[in-house]
C-alpha cells in the first residue's frame, strides 16, 4: 500500500482531486434533480451517448472531449424537445437509446480497425474513466466546467424544484416548464460528458444517481437534500481517489462508485429503521411547501424521501 503522507506530492493526484471535486459537485447537484424528476433512465441513456460520442471523435481523429460534449448535449436537448414539457417519456428515450447503441457499435468498429494503433487504450478510458491520467490543463478545464454547471443549477434551482414537483401548478404560476426542462437536460448532458473523464461512460450513472438517492433518504427538505447530495458526491470522490491511491490495484472509478453505493446502502438501512418508529412526526405536503418556497418563503418539511413526489 502507498503512504497517505505523500498523496498530494504527485501532480497526477493534484489534477485528479481538482477535476474530481468539480465533477463530483456537478454530479451531486444536477443528479439530485435528475432523481427528483424521475429521469434516471435519461441519465442512463446519456452514459451510452457519451461512449458513442467519444468513439465518433476518436474515429474521426479529433479530441474525444469534443465528441463527448457535442453528442451528450445535442441528444439531451433532442430528448427533452421530443418529450412533454421538456420531460421525455420512456418510449422516446428507448428509441434514442437503441439508435445511439447502434451508432456506438459502428464507431467502435471504425476506430478499432483504422486507428487502434494510435491510441489503443482510449476506448477503455472512455468506458471506465481515466481521472489519474488528466493533465493540468484538462483538470483546470474540468474544474471550470464543473463550477459552471453548479452555478447554472443554483440559478434555476427554485423554479426547477417547483416544476419538478407539480408541472401543472408551476406552469399556471408562469414558470416556463418546457424550456426549463430542456435547459436542464442540456446541463445533464454536459455533466455526463464531464463525469465520463472521472468514472467512465459505464459507471457515470452511479455518480449521478447514488448521492442524490442517498440524500433523499437522509432529508425530507429539498434544499438541504441538495446540499447533502453535493457534499456526499464530493466526499465519495475524495475517499475513492484516496483508496485507489492506497491500493494501486483498485481502479479509481470502481473505488468512487463503491463508496457511493456503500453510502446509499447505509442510508437505506437507516431509513428502514426509522420507519419502524410510530412516533415519527407527520410531514407537510411537498407541493404546498415548494410553492411557498418558490415565492421566497421558508421551506417547510416536504416529504421527498417518503414518496411525497408524484412523478409525471
Amino acid at each position: 500500500m502507498s503512504s497517505f503522507g505523500s498523496i498530494f506530492s504527485h501532480p497526477f493526484l493534484q489534477h485528479a482531486f481538482l477535476a474530481g471535486t468539480a465533477i463530483a459537485a456537478a454530479c451531486g447537484i444536477a443528479g439530485f434533480f435528475l432523481v427528483l424528476r424521475a429521469q434516471v433512465f435519461t441519465g442512463d441513456a446519456l452514459s451510452h451517448v457519451a461512449f458513442t460520442g467519444a468513439l465518433a471523435a476518436l474515429a474521426a481523429g479529433i479530441d474525444l472531449r469534443l465528441g463527448l460534449f457535442t453528442a451528450t448535449i445535442v441528444v439531451a436537448v433532442v430528448i427533452g424537445a421530443l418529450g412533454r414539457r421538456g420531460r421525455a417519456d420512456d418510449v422516446v428515450i428507448g428509441n434514442v437509446f437503441a439508435w445511439i447503441l447502434g451508432l456506438g457499435v459502428f464507431f467502435l468498429t471504425v476506430y478499432t480497425t483504422s486507428r487502434s494503433t494510435a491510441n489503443g487504450t482510449a476506448g477503455t478510458s472512455v468506458l471506465f474513466g481515466s481521472i489519474f491520467g488528466l493533465s493540468g490543463g484538462q483538470a483546470a478545464t474540468a474544474a471550470v466546467i464543473g463550477a459552471g454547471i453548479v452555478a447554472a443549477i443554483l440559478v434555476m434551482a427554485r423554479p426547477l424544484l417547483f416544476a419538478s414537483v407539480d408541472e401543472a401548478v408551476a406552469a399556471a404560476r408562469g414558470v416556463p416548464v418546457r424550456a426549463l426542462g430542456i435547459v436542464f437536460l442540456a446541463i445533464i448532458g454536459a455533466t455526463a460528458a464531464e463525469a465520463t473523464q472521472a468514472v467512465g461512460a459505464m459507471l457515470l450513472l452511479g455518480l449521478l444517481a447514488a448521492p442524490a438517492a442517498t440524500a433523499l433518504l437522509l432529508s425530507d427538505r429539498p434544499f438541504r437534500g441538495l446540499a447533502i447530495s453535493t457534499g456526499l458526491a464530493v466526499t465519495e470522490m475524495w475517499v475513492g481517489l484516496a483508496l485507489s491511491y492506497a491500493v494501486p490495484a483498485m481502479p479509481p472509478s470502481f473505488a468512487i462508485i463503491a463508496c457511493a453505493t456503500a453510502a446509499y446502502l447505509a442510508a437505506f438501512a437507516a431509513a428502514r429503521l426509522r420507519r419502524r418508529h410510530p412516533h415519527r412526526r407527520r410531514q407537510a405536503p411537498l407541493t404546498a411547501s415548494v410553492i411557498h418556497a418558490s415565492h421566497g418563503g421558508t421551506m417547510a418539511s416536504p416529504s421527498l424521501a417518503q414518496g411525497g413526489v408524484e412523478h409525471r
